[in-house]
């Protein structure tokens, strides 16, 4: 038996910042003793919550399944203790795997050299055992492992969730800088909005925010688009659990109004874009999205506004941000009476051009950018 059939445990790669959500939001699809730690979160589960974590979960990026962990003081030991797995029980010679790695304070202190090291144990377990081998893909392989060491202890996964649950399959066409899926649903659910208002974006881009709400507000789960995971390689895989969670959670989907999510941007590209990502969730049409510079909108009043303005990276150097700021923060105060606006600065100096005093700050980073989400209650 494997690590995490003895104990049931798992490890949820989630982002620092939002680990204290990513927690409550484990806890709400029926993980126990959950407990923080580095790049993550420790808890407990069954088949079946973890099945469902990885179909429902909005925050986290992968669930790992621990397989063994052991001493590793050097790159032998890693090969030796790798090549006593029994490979097979995840893969066949034909099928494809890939590995990522991180090392900590150990004396392996490198994660590709570290990586090579598993990945030649696993090939040579199949060339020894079968004659034959199986190929690395990078991009869309059968399974995923992980190796993490830390302090020379190592510890191998498979990854359940089959790479990276941001991938929602709605991203078909993109802008300069898009908001990574994870962020977006991180500023919704600091928000606590839960689909009781109507949603306006007068900078949606291409539009990840509109389909992040658009996916709350219906209870359409974030993985309904997948077409694999990597728990269906797992040697205790249980199809009959597996399609329970499926069609539990897809009863669980509703309709909302046409138009009660809507957004706008300057950039045709962008409209473009954003209309064609939508459509891959709202197969009926009803998020509104139109070309309009925001400062000819005649208003967004008793709504929710979602937004990501623009800021250096996404705008380069030719508009004046600060006056661009100071002119958003006048449109807030005078034309959007009664809403309340949660907006991301990927660049934190500009909250104080928006002459808005914020009911709270919380920082998000995001792809290197140190950003902060702030809420504004206009009056």
């Amino acid at each position: 038996m494997y690590e995490y059939q003895k104990s049931n445990s798992y490890f949820a790669q989630t982002a620092d910042d939002i680990k204290d959500i990513s927690a409550e939001e484990l806890a709400s699809l029926g993980a126990e003793n959950i407990s923080p730690g580095y790049r993550g979160i420790q808890f407990t589960a069954t088949q079946e919550v973890v099945y469902s974590i990885n179909y429902n979960s909005r925050l986290i990026n992968r669930v790992l399944a621990p397989l063994v962990s052991f001493h590793c003081p050097s790159d032998n030991v890693l090969y030796k203790k790798a090549s006593q797995i029994e490979w097979n029980d995840f893969l066949t010679p034909e099928e494809t795997f890939a590995v990522f790695a991180t090392v900590n304070k150990s004396q392996i202190n490198h994660s590709k050299f570290a990586s090579l090291r598993l990945k030649d144990a696993i090939v040579d377990y199949f060339r020894n055992h079968t004659g034959k081998r199986p190929s690395i893909d990078t991009r869309e392989p059968d399974i995923w492992f992980n190796l993490y060491i830390e302090k020379d202890k190592a510890i191998i996964s498979a990854d359940t969730s089959g790479g990276s649950l941001h991938r929602r399959g709605y991203r078909k066409e993109s802008v300069a800088a898009p908001m990574i899926e994870t962020l977006a649903a991180s500023i919704i659910r600091l928000s606590q909005w839960e689909g009781t208002t109507e949603v306006y974006d007068p900078f949606c881009g291409s539009g990840t925010l509109l389909c992040e709400a658009y996916m709350v507000a219906v209870n359409l789960p974030p993985a309904f688009n997948r077409n694999k995971f990597g728990f269906e390689k797992l040697p205790d895989f249980d199809s009959d659990s597996w399609k329970r969670v499926i069609e539990l959670n897809n009863k669980k989907i509703k309709r909302i109004a046409s138009g009660f999510i809507s957004g706008s941007d300057i950039d045709s590209k962008a409209v473009m874009a954003a209309k064609k990502n939508c459509r891959v969730v709202d197969k009926n049409n009803v998020i509104h999205i139109t070309r309009k510079d925001i400062f000819k909108l005649d208003g967004i009043e008793n709504k929710t506004i979602f937004c990501n303005p623009p800021y250096g990276i996404r705008m380069g150097k030719s508009l004046d941000l600060e006056n661009f700021y100071k002119n958003f923060g006048d449109f807030l105060k005078n034309k959007c009476k009664g809403s309340t606006a949660y907006i991301y600065f990927g660049d934190r100096k500009f909250i104080k051009h928006i002459g808005l005093k914020a009911s709270w700050k919380k920082p998000l980073t995001s792809g290197g950018l140190d950003g902060r989400l702030a809420k504004y209650e206009l009056y």
